[in-house]
This record gives structure tokens, sequence and C-alpha cells, in this order.
């Protein structure tokens, strides 16, 4: 596989309305593992995604929309529990709302040995998230697990939920995957000042690069990414203005997943984040985590422009 992505899918209840005034939902499929494996397929890489399922008509559903956008299932193991859900209302300003209905969901039961039996270790890219370390400690365990057995470059983002964990365990596991990490995408000061205690891009960067991560790059909304590698001096990779914002939902996640998918396809390390920039800025013209995904040709142009 050119990419493996380990975590969560969720089924997604999504309003065009606040979630406190709602009534009509859309049913789709998101979570951030779901949302960057789509987003990889995509731009046309190989991409399994490591995961569980409940054994439900949702699980099936949840699988069928995976593979209809390309995603390899095989590795998206059915039973032990339900299949998590969320709802979420229309995020046009990025004050997001989320319910989530996650406990207990198959998907914390993915373990070591799941990892065991996917591609992860001969992947050209491994991407990996603090979602999945926060849903339970045998998740957390198969995240560090899978960062420890990836020959090919390992993607993390911390993807900090101060909902689902503490900020002294989100930089716990921080800590266990960035000397693996090839590349390390953190939002600041979002991430950085709940995870690592600083909010300059600059300090983030080398706070990142100090816990043994190739590479870094901080996200900074408009302000585009800083990216800093060792050994060399940080350079900005400039954001790409939207053409229109529906939700913010999953911007990240496409992020992640363009990014990913440009790596595993031979792309520089700079080239591979603006297209990750591109990526998002595209997305946030759909409704939740993948109603809307660049394709190819609209990163190329705009990395054109």
């Amino acid at each position: 596989m050119d990419v493996v992505v380990l975590g969560e899918p969720l089924v997604e209840f999504s309003s065009d309305r606040a979630l406190t005034d709602a009534e009509v939902f859309r049913l789709s499929f998101s979570g951030d593992a779901l949302n960057a494996s789509v987003a990889a397929a995509a731009q046309g890489a190989r991409v399994a995604l490591v995961t569980r399922v409940g054994d439900d008509e949702f699980g099936e559903r949840l699988i069928r929309f995976a593979a209809g956008r390309g995603v390899e299932t095989a590795w998206m193991t059915k039973g032990g529990g339900p299949t998590g859900a969320y709802a979420v209302g229309a995020d046009p300003s990025g004050e997001r709302a989320f319910s989530y209905m996650r406990q207990g969901s198959a998907a914390t039961r993915l373990a070591p040995a799941d990892v065991d039996r996917s591609p992860v270790a001969a992947a050209g890219v491994v991407l990996l998230s603090g979602i999945a370390a926060a849903i339970s400690e045998s998740c957390a365990q198969a995240v560090r697990h899978a960062a420890e057995l990836a020959s090919g470059r390992v993607v993390y983002d911390p993807n900090y939920r101060a909902r689902l964990t503490t900020p002294e365990r989100a930089a716990e596991n921080l800590a266990a995957v960035g000397p693996h990490a090839a590349l390390i995408k953190i939002s600041s000061p979002g991430d950085s000042t709940a995870l690592l205690g600083v909010g300059d891009p600059y300090e983030t960067a080398r706070a990142c690069l100090d816990l043994g991560a190739a590479a870094v790059a901080v996200t900074r909304g408009a302000d585009g990414v800083l990216l800093a590698e060792r050994g060399a001096e940080p350079v900005a990779v400039p954001a790409f203005a939207a053409a229109s914002v529906v939700d913010q939902t999953g911007a990240g996640d496409n992020f992640a997943g363009a990014l990913a998918a440009w790596l595993a396809r031979g792309a520089g390390l700079r080239e591979a984040v603006a297209a990750g920039a591109a990526a998002a800025s595209i997305s946030l013209g759909g409704q939740g985590g993948t109603g809307r995904v660049a394709t190819p040709g609209e990163i190329e142009r705009l990395l054109a422009l």
C-alpha cells in the first residue's frame, strides 16, 4: 500500500443548522481516519484503512462507502461493538458543535494485533492520529506499535480533542510517536499550547524536532504552514483562499490525507505540504468531513497559481 491510515471511522449525521435547532440531518460517513483515507485515495494513492466497525447495518454501509471511494477495506474488521457515530451542526465560522456516540464502539477495541495483521510494516506512508490514540488504551498501544513497526514514513497529527483525553496524556502519545515520525503535523496555537506549552509556531517546530521528528508542519489557519526540517531553516508555505466556506469539518484530515498521498508518490516535503493546504481549502466547500474532496487536477491548478 502507498498509504495506510489507522483510526476510527464514524457515521456522520450533519445538519446545516446548529445542533440546538437542527431537526433534519444528512447521513454520511466521516471521522478523521476515514476523511484522510478518502482524501488520499482521491489523489490516486493505494490506501488501506485499518480499523474496526460494528457488525451492523451502519458498519456494512461504512465499508461500502470507503470502498466506493477507492479505499482498501480488507482491514476494516467487523465486530466487537457497535459502529460509532456523531452529530454535527454546520461550521462556516469554525465554532464546531459535535455530539459523539462512540463509547464502547468497535473501533475502541483496535489493538496492536490488528496492526500486525495489516500492511503497516511495508506501507510507503503510515498516517496516525492523536484521536485514535485517545479513544482507548488499546488504541493508544496500536498507534504506538504502528509507529514502531512502520518501515515507511510516519506522519502524525496530534489532533488534540479535550473531550477525549487530557493534555498530559496527549502529550505522552506525541512524545512516544515523535522519534519515529518523518513529519508531525500540528496546529498552533491550538494543539501546541495544550500539548507543548508554546503558542509560537517557531517554538512549536523546535519542540517537535526536539522530540525526534525529522520534520514538522505547523498549521496556522489563514497564515498558512510553517515547515521545519532538521538541519534547515523553516520555510513558510502559504494558505489557499477557499472559493466557498460551507463547513470546516475535516479540513485538517483532508490536509493530512492529501499530504500523505503526495509523499507516497514521491513529492518533496514542501510540495506535499502545499498540496495538503490546497486540499484543505477545497474541502471547505462541502458539508461534513467527506462532502468535498479535492481531485489531483484541482490541487495541481492551485499549486500552479
